[in-house]
C-alpha cells in the first residue's frame, strides 16, 4: 500500500517534530570532534572531550609503527595483511579489504567475512582472490571474499569464501548468520575480459564451507553497482544501496515472494525474477516531490517514502537507474554503507558535488519501515581542508555501536579516521590511518572500511583498504554520554 502525500502530512502533523526527527541511535552530527554543528570544525579531540563532558576517549596518539593512531589505553593487532599473511592454502591474503561482518563461531572463535574490492582483469592485481576449486563464479574476475577465523588463543586462520567476483564493496549480514557480498561493478560478459555478467549479490556462509560451492548470483536483487544490503528481520524486506552517478544512484527495496521463509540456502531456491524490486519516491511534509536526497539541508528533515517498481531489474539494455524518468524516483550520490539497527536501516550518502542539487560531505539517513519515512540523522558540511586533522568527511561503512551511537569509517580526501557519534550527535575520533601510501611530499592515506564489532562487543574490527590490512582494536570501551 502506498503512503500517500496526505497520509504523510497528517502523520507528521500529529507526531510533531520531536517524535520523528531526532529519535533513535544518533541525532545531529557536525564535522569536528565533539561538534553539534559544523561550526566547530577546528575543535581537537582533547578540547572536545573537555568541552562536552568527556565524550569519546581523548586525543589520538601517534603510532611509532606508523599504522594506526589510537587514544591512550587502546591497542591494535594486525590480523591479515595483503601480500604478507597467508591463507590456509598457502596463497597470500588478497588485497583491497572492504566490507566486513562478524559472526560467533564454534568453540569461542570469531568468524569474519571480508570483501576484497578488485575489478578488471586478474592480471592487473598482484594479490587477487585465489581461484579455489568449487568457489569460483567467473575465473576472469579478481575479487571475492575471505573468511577469517580468530581463535581464543589469538591465532588466526583465513580461507576463501567466494572467488571470481568483481569489486566486492560492502554487503551485509543476515539474521540467519550469512554474509551478502555486493558487486560494485556491472560489467557484462565480454567487457574488461569478463566471461560472465556482473553486478550481483552473492551469499557466503562463514560456518559451512560446503554451502559456498557453485556460487549463484542472487539476480532477484537486481544487476547494478551494488554497495550494501540489510535485511528487515521482522517484515522480510531487503534494502540495498547503489553507488553510482550520471545519473545518481538509488536506494532499493526488495519484497520477497508471498510465503517465502528465510534461512540457510533458501535464496538459492528462488527464481531470478522472484519478489519485487522497487526504488523510492520521496516527498516532503508539504506534499512536494523530492528529486534528490541532497536537497535536505537540516538534520531532522523527514521525507515520506513511496515505492516504485523497477521495470527491468537485470538491466538487459538500460541500467536500472536510467529506466526512470524525471519526477519518477528520488536519487542520491554515493549511496554507500548500511546497517540495520533501532528497527530500521541506517543509510550513508558519502558526499555530493556538482552533479547534485546541493553539495555536502556526507549524510546518514534512517529509514523507518513502520512509518515509511527517511529521517536525516547526519549532515557534514563540505570540508574546506581535508588534509588538516580534526574535521570528518566522506562517511562510508557504518555500524551501530554496542556502547551507543554510531561508528563511521571515513572515505574522504586527505586524512582518514574512524569516528563515533553519540545519541545526541556529539562526535569523537577513534582512530587515524597513519600508513602513508603516497610520498613524503604528497602523502596519501587509504580509506577505512569494514568497521564492525565482535559479537561480544569487546573488539572493534576495521580495515585499511590499501594495501589491505585487517585490524582488531581493543581498549577501555565505555558507554558514551548523550
Amino acid at each position: 500500500m502506498s503512503l500517500t502525500r496526505r497520509d504523510f502530512a497528517r502523520t507528521t502533523a500529529i507526531a510533531g517534530t520531536g517524535a520523528v526527527a531526532l529519535a533513535g541511535t544518533v541525532a545531529a552530527l557536525g564535522s569536528a570532534p565533539g561538534a553539534l554543528a559544523s561550526a566547530e570544525t577546528e575543535t581537537t579531540g582533547e578540547e572536545a572531550a573537555a568541552k562536552h563532558g568527556g565524550v569519546g576517549y581523548g586525543p589520538l596518539l601517534p603510532d611509532p609503527e606508523g599504522i594506526l593512531a589510537l587514544p591512550a589505553g587502546f591497542s591494535y593487532k594486525i590480523l591479515t595483511y595483503a601480500g604478507k599473511t597467508k591463507l590456509e592454502s598457502g596463497e597470500f591474503t588478497p588485497a583491497d579489504h572492504d566490507g566486513t561482518a562478524t559472526f560467533a563461531g564454534p568453540r569461542g572463535t570469531t568468524l569474519l567475512v571480508n570483501n576484497h574490492e578488485m575489478d578488471g582483469p586478474r592480471s592487473d592485481h598482484d594479490h587477487p582472490v585465489p581461484l579455489t576449486e568449487g568457489l569460483v563464479y567467473d575465473p576472469a574476475a579478481p575479487g571475492g571474499c575471505t573468511v577469517v577465523e580468530v581463535r581464543r588463543d589469538g591465532r588466526v586462520a583465513e580461507w576463501v569464501g567466494i572467488a571470481g567476483t568483481a569489486n566486492n564493496c560492502a554487503g551485509g549480514s543476515t539474521p540467519w548468520g550469512t554474509w551478502l557480498t555486493c558487486e560494485e561493478n556491472s560489467d557484462r560478459a565480454g567487457e574488461n575480459g569478463m566471461t560472465k555478467d556482473h553486478g550481483y549479490v552473492f551469499e557466503v556462509d562463514p560456518s559451512d564451507r560446503r554451502a559456498n560451492r557453485d556460487p549463484k548470483p542472487l539476480k532477484f536483487f537486481g544487476r547494478y553497482d551494488h554497495e550494501a544490503v540489510v535485511i528487515d528481520p521482522k517484515r522480510g524486506h531487503a534494502y540495498l544501496t547503489e553507488d553510482a552517478d550520471e545519473p545518481n544512484g538509488l536506494f532499493y527495496r526488495w519484497t520477497p515472494p508471498k510465503g517465502f521463509e528465510y534461512g540457510h540456502g533458501k535464496f538459492r531456491t528462488l527464481a531470478d525474477d522472484a519478489g519485487v524490486l522497487q526504488a523510492p519516491k520521496c516527498f516532503n511534509s508539504g506534499g512536494h516531490f523530492v528529486d534528490d536526497l541532497s536537497r535536505a539541508t537540516k538534520v531532522g528533515t523527514v521525507y515520506g517514502v513511496d515505492w516504485v517498481d523497477v521495470p527491468d531489474r537485470d538491466a538487459r539494455t538500460v541500467s536500472v537507474r536510467e529506466q526512470f524518468g524525471e519526477g519518477e524516483i528520488t536519487r542520491a550520490r554515493k549511496l554507500e554503507g548500511m546497517w540495520w539497527g533501532d528497527g530500521g536501516a541506517y543509510i550513508v550518502s558519502s558526499y555530493a558535488r556538482e552533479e547534485s542539487p546541493v553539495q555536502h560531505d556526507g549524510q546518514v539517513w534512517f529509514y523507518d519501515p513502520k512509518r515509511r519515512t527517511l529521517t536525516l540523522k547526519v549532515l557534514l558540511g563540505v570540508n574546506p581542508d581535508p588534509f588538516k586533522d580534526g574535521a570528518f568527511d566522506g562517511p562510508d561503512n557504518i555500524t551501530v555501536s554496542p556502547y551507543g551511537g554510531l561508528i563511521i569509517a571515513e572515505d574522504g580526501e586527505g586524512i582518514q579516521h574512524l569516528f563515533g557519534a553519540t545519541d545526541s550527535g556529539r562526535t569523537y575520533p577513534i582512530a587515524r590511518n597513519e600508513l602513508n601510501i603516497g610520498t613524503e611530499e604528497e602523502p596519501e592515506y587509504s580509506e577505512f572500511t569494514g568497521v564492525t564489532f565482535s559479537p561480544d562487543g569487546k573488539t572493534l574490527y576495521a580495515n585499511i583498504q590499501e594495501p589491505g590490512i585487517m585490524l582488531a582494536i581493543t581498549g577501555p570501551w565505555k558507554r558514551q554520554q548523550r
